[in-house]
């Protein structure tokens, strides 16, 4: 192993459980107050931030030709949701800080060739996070809250703010986490938990629990919706064997050991 690899590993293993407790503890307060500060600036925004929100309700109601407006049966309601709006913004915006939190721990971990991959790592991270967040604004939600007040065309809706923003949350930051996967493959194929021979053998059951949880995930009854939740789960579960073959502990020894060789 090079010499400046070895250090690197010298002074992870000088490290003691307390150290390692300290410096996670000191990541997570950064972490917090990166989130205060994007809450305070999606508190600012929040009124355009609940428009952009509640607008694939309103083309929902208009295609069906109803009251397009949101009701609240409780006086704080209203400033109880925006607070929650509010929050969640801040977990986007300040998601870049924390995410190189998150990678300022582990990097003590990986060889000193790995570290450059941070920005990737970090740009990766944020982007499948948008991209699902972005599929279940533009598909998923449309299309099952169409289905949803299609079903119900002969009843008054009376929907209110509160229970809106949660359905937004579930489905929209649902579909951004689960576009995570590869991500969550990552870490775990990086300490030796899961391998891509593993994933693999593995993959008839996996697409069995992808449809189990797109049917619990999924707002509504119909299969289409369900599909449409499960589809680019069953794509990046195959992305995400690639990524365990890449990163697994024996395949990155074996390139350590052929870099050392070729020096």
């Amino acid at each position: 192993m090079p010499e400046s690899e070895t250090e690197s590993r010298q002074e992870l293993a000088g490290m003691s459980f307390l150290q390692h407790l300290e410096e996670l503890r000191r990541r997570i307060i950064y972490s917090l107050l990166g989130v205060a500060v994007g809450f305070c600036v999606g508190w600012w925004y929040h009124t355009q931030i609940f428009g952009f929100m509640q607008n694939p309700i309103m083309v929902a109601l208009h295609a069906h030709k109803l009251d397009e407006k949101l009701v609240y049966l409780n006086p704080t309601e209203p400033f109880n949701m925006y607070l929650k709006v509010a929050f969640i913004a801040g977990l986007f915006i300040a998601s870049p800080f924390v995410l190189y939190q998150v990678w300022a721990f582990i990097a003590p971990g990986l060889y000193r060739n790995e570290r450059r991959y941070v920005l990737p790592f970090m740009f990766s991270t944020v982007g499948l996070f948008v991209a699902g967040g972005a599929f279940g604004y533009k598909m998923v939600y449309p299309a099952a809250l169409d289905f949803l007040i299609g079903y119900s065309s002969q009843f008054q809706p009376m929907i209110t703010i509160g229970e809106y923003t949660d359905l937004f949350l579930v489905v929209v930051a649902g579909m951004g986490i689960i576009f995570e996967m590869p991500i969550l493959i990552f870490f775990l194929s990086l300490l030796g938990i899961v391998s891509a021979g593993w994933m693999w053998r593995n993959l008839r059951y996996s697409i069995l629990v992808i449809f189990i949880i797109a049917a619990i995930v999924t707002p509504t009854t119909d299969i289409l919706n369900m599909c449409i939740f499960a589809a680019p789960m069953v794509a990046l579960y195959v992305l995400s064997i690639g990524i365990a073959f890449l990163v697994h502990p024996k395949r990155r020894k074996a390139r350590a050991a052929k870099a050392k060789a070729q020096a």
